[in-house]
């Protein structure tokens, strides 16, 4: 598919969740809720706000739902939960999300270390949860991991991943992101993967998650874009990586994938200074480097 370039994008911003998920230092409230304030008043539009799973597990993410209820929510933003059970979208709605996430794998390997199931299993898990949410007119969103390589079953087949993407759709969930977790993919095989699964599911219900581990996030995101998808998900100042799987550097850095779209002509309605603005407090908060390309060009000054 040779479509042109799309003239709007929308950029779902996991920082909050994805990105804080794996601190290990503890992280306040106070200060997750400013975050989300600084990213909303960025422009972003939608935003992983939190996820509702077991704190044994997640210990980061048990502020949840204090979270959700200390944001100043503006018109127009859908503030979102990651919710792998029953129970944890249950406390999605408790606390007002606008929207929750599941997530499954396309490979078997990676679901058995990740949550302990078969593929299958992990989707016969979530119909209730899907149910559940219909019921209260909150939308679901997809994950599909491991859509371009595994830790653990190496390359992974672009039919697989259609298979899960399909099913996750016929449950009812409005939009699909695949997710390259270990960063491995490269621009050729992304568009491969998008040609495959857009054969048999919407481009416009289609979204992209990559990992920067091999330096090619930002050139899969163009070759995605060439294929008609026109949402990606992205994490502020590069924070987050995935437990699972060892070496992965984490999310592609929003600040970065902004520029690209900005440097394309490509409407976001994202402020590029204000979300170089948050990027850097939450990382004078976490103590660490900006993993941000951008943002260390931008607050490097004069040479």
């Amino acid at each position: 598919m040779n479509a042109p370039l799309p003239q709007r994008v929308r950029l779902v911003e996991v920082g909050p969740r994805d990105g804080l998920q794996n601190e290990q230092q503890p992280i306040s409230v106070a200060d997750k809720v400013r975050l989300v304030d600084d990213l909303s008043a960025a422009g972003l539009e939608h935003i992983e706000v939190g996820s509702f799973v077991s704190p044994k597990w997640v210990p980061q993410m048990a502020g949840s739902h204090e979270v959700f209820a200390g944001i100043a929510r503006r018109p127009g933003v859908t503030y979102a939960a990651l919710t792998p059970n029953l129970k944890g979208l249950e406390a999605a709605l408790q606390s007002g999300a606008d929207e929750v996430a599941v997530f499954a794998s396309a490979s078997e390997a990676f679901s058995q270390k990740n949550i302990n199931c078969s593929i299958a299993e992990s989707l016969q898990r979530f119909v209730p949860v899907l149910e559940t949410a219909q019921r209260h007119g909150v939308r679901v969103r997809g994950y599909v991991s491991c859509v371009l390589g595994c830790p653990y079953e190496g390359e992974v087949a672009p039919q697989a991943v259609a298979s899960v993407a399909r099913e996750l759709h016929a449950m009812g969930c409005h939009e699909i992101s695949l997710g390259d977790t270990i960063g491995v993919g490269t621009a050729g095989a992304t568009r491969h993967l998008f040609e495959v699964v857009g054969r048999d599911l919407p481009r416009d219900q289609l979204a992209g998650h990559f990992h920067d581990t091999y330096g090619q996030a930002l050139a899969n995101i163009y070759a995605s874009l060439l294929e008609g998808i026109a949402v990606f998900d992205a994490s502020v100042a590069g924070l987050g990586g995935c437990p699972y799987a060892a070496g992965a550097s984490g999310n592609v850095a929003s600040e970065d994938v902004l520029y690209l779209l900005n440097g394309l002509g490509i409407h976001t309605g994202v402020d590029l200074d204000r979300l170089l603005t948050a990027g850097q407090r939450i990382c004078q908060v976490l103590g660490r480097e900006n993993g941000s390309r951008v943002a260390r060009a931008r607050f490097a000054g004069p040479r």
